[in-house]
């Protein structure tokens, strides 16, 4: 089973059909001991940072995320939920991300010719070894929105990138920790891949 974290932060039902659409069992809970009780756990997210760090706080949910990445089960964040994962955001400086990997996510800069937020359809360089990416070619189109951008700490978790005026760390892989900034869900048959990768972990 693959449990979806409920914190009232969007895309959540996008990525329900998804992996029901692959034949997966999934549940959408807040609930730790279901949380607890998944093979897979998936971070969604679309929204504010620190608003979204604020709602995990007010369901209790930040140890069980920390404590829950820390045992191995394999763990997915998506959009906003790859920003979580990291220490901190220029979207709501002081506030502590979840801190399971280190880095920090900052604004795409401005640039002429560049629209902001980065929306829509971007293709992926893929460092070759990412277990999300089994079967994906090199230069695979994936959807993005987002206006921040991760910058992780470690260059060798990173394990997909896409050029939007900067350098868009878009994907990692850290032991069972996994995360995508794009959206899969929203990615066609690709994301539907990526996906199903992720559940044959």
């Amino acid at each position: 089973m693959i449990a979806i974290i409920d914190y009232d932060a969007g895309n959540i039902k996008s990525v329900e059909k998804a992996l029901l659409l692959l034949r997966e069992e999934v549940t959408v809970t807040r609930d730790p001991a279901v949380l607890w009780a998944a093979d897979r756990v998936i971070l969604p997210g679309v929204g504010h940072f620190g608003d979204c760090m604020e709602k995990l706080n007010q369901f209790g949910l930040v140890s069980v995320i920390r404590e829950i990445a820390a045992s191995g089960k394999p763990f997915l964040g998506i959009c906003l939920g790859l920003q979580l994962l990291f220490e901190r955001s220029d979207e709501a400086p002081g506030v502590e991300g979840l801190g399971i990997l280190k880095g920090e996510v900052v604004r795409i800069p401005e640039r002429d010719g560049l629209k902001i937020p980065h929306m829509g359809w971007n293709s992926l360089h893929l460092s070759g070894d990412g277990r999300l990416f089994n079967g994906i070619s090199e230069g695979a189109y994936v959807y993005f929105v987002h206006s921040f951008y991760l910058k992780a700490e470690d260059p060798a978790i990173v394990k997909a990138t896409a050029e939007y005026g900067v350098t868009i760390h878009a994907s990692v892989e850290k032991g069972n920790i996994f995360a995508a900034q794009f959206h899969p869900e929203k990615s066609s048959d690709i994301g539907l891949k990526i996906l199903k990768n992720f559940a044959s972990i």
